[in-house]
């Protein structure tokens, strides 16, 4: 029961590293890139990006934490790891709502809806550019959070186990 806690606990930490990775890097250069670009070429570029994103690569990251999570809270509560446990709960909760819940209600729509628009309505960018990314740091930061509560759930079984 131990080694499969273990397993599924450093598998929360590749995973929910994995996913605030991807959201950090859209928040510090991806957007800010698109932003610096002309109407016309940041949203052909951002409409090709959404297009092309739901991938098999990409899956892991957005996906597993959901699932991973979870998991690996039940098997540290198994093993006798009660406040790793919790903490992965708990990094569980701060992903799902803060990253994934936004995900799905706020940053797709907005993608949805800028894939029915020409390139090059500069009005329509610059709102999206602002609710994008406004949601995109909040999901980021709702990723580092349930990030940092995996690394404390790593430490909490390596004390309750030394």
């Amino acid at each position: 029961m131990a080694v499969v806690s273990t397993i599924l606990l450093y598998a929360s930490l590749l995973l929910t590293s994995a996913i605030a990775g991807f959201f950090y890097a859209y928040w510090c250069s991806v957007m800010v890139g698109l932003a610096a670009t002309d109407a016309a070429t940041g949203m052909a570029a951002m409409q090709a990006i959404n297009a092309t994103v739901r991938n098999a690569m990409f899956a892991p990251a957005f996906f597993g934490p959901m699932l991973v999570l979870p998991l690996a809270a039940a098997f540290g509560w198994r093993a006798g790891r009660r406040r790793s446990a919790l903490l992965l709960l708990a990094a569980f909760a701060v992903y799902a709502a803060g990253a994934f819940y936004v995900t799905l209600t706020q940053n797709v729509p907005l993608n949805t809806a800028l894939a029915a628009v020409p390139p090059g309505a500069a009005d329509i960018w610059a709102a999206y550019l602002a609710d994008w990314g406004w949601w995109n740091g909040f999901r980021t930061a709702a990723s580092f959070l349930s990030l940092g509560l995996v690394g404390a759930a790593l430490w909490a079984a390596g004390r309750q186990t030394a």
